[in-house]
């Protein structure tokens, strides 16, 4: 089996909801939850264009959607305490990244790198028994733009001490497959059904971090990592 990147990165970025903890699923629940009480039936359009966003921007969609833009703020804030409540009480990682991330800590610096608040991040990977792999957790912040602008991952690269060319971002998303690329990262896409314009800016799609290839190419570069 020929492997699925020929090279090793210089650091591995990786997305956190719906990449490495099962926790869209959760922003989802809470986007359906607050729309609801506005009187507003979901659809699923609006759950692909609301995925990966900046939860502020998840808020204003929400708002629009329901004809009500000056209640943006309001709606942003009842979405996150629905999904830090709906987080607390099921954390749980995504098929295959627990060992990804041991093996790939193995051969490469680590970093997150996410649109969600820092304390949701630090507490899922932290209660996954993964926070302590990382080196760096990158959100945006008053000097750093969140997904799709670059920014997160451009300051994730630079804190491992790497150039953006020769990291790898691993992401589920359209809206972070966008930040990693226009950082000029090499691409891991993950999901079961991926869209057109996702498929076509990853350099590589998997079903999962449990797909056999992607544990192998894994296997490799933490074998020759070992052997250097």
């Amino acid at each position: 089996m020929s492997e699925i990147f020929p090279w090793t990165p210089a650091a591995i970025v990786f997305d956190c909801d719906g990449t490495l903890m099962d926790s869209e699923r959760h922003w989802q629940d809470a986007r359906d939850h607050v729309l609801r009480e506005y009187g507003v039936t979901p659809t699923e359009e609006f759950a692909e264009q609301s995925k990966g966003v900046h939860y502020t921007e998840c808020g204003r969609l929400m708002a629009e959607t329901a004809k009500a833009p000056s209640l943006a703020e309001e709606m942003t804030e009842k979405l996150l305490r629905a999904f830090r409540t709906l987080v607390a009480e099921n954390p749980v990682t995504t098929p295959g990244a627990r060992e990804v991330v041991a093996r790939t800590a193995e051969f490469a610096p680590l970093a997150v790198a996410s649109n969600c608040p820092r304390d949701v991040v630090e507490e899922g990977l932290e209660t996954a028994g993964l926070l302590r792999h990382f080196s760096h957790v990158v959100v945006p912040s008053r000097e750093v733009r969140p997904k799709p602008e670059p920014d997160v991952y451009l300051r994730a690269a630079a804190a491992c001490g790497a150039d953006p060319q020769d990291c790898l971002a691993v992401e589920d998303s359209l809206c972070g497959i966008r930040s990693a690329v226009r950082a000029g990262l090499r691409v891991l896409g993950v999901g079961p059904r991926p869209d057109r314009e996702s498929l076509a800016m990853a350099d590589h799609w998997v079903r999962s971090l449990g797909d056999r290839s992607f544990l192998c190419w894994v296997e490799s570069r933490a074998l020759l990592g070992a052997a250097r």
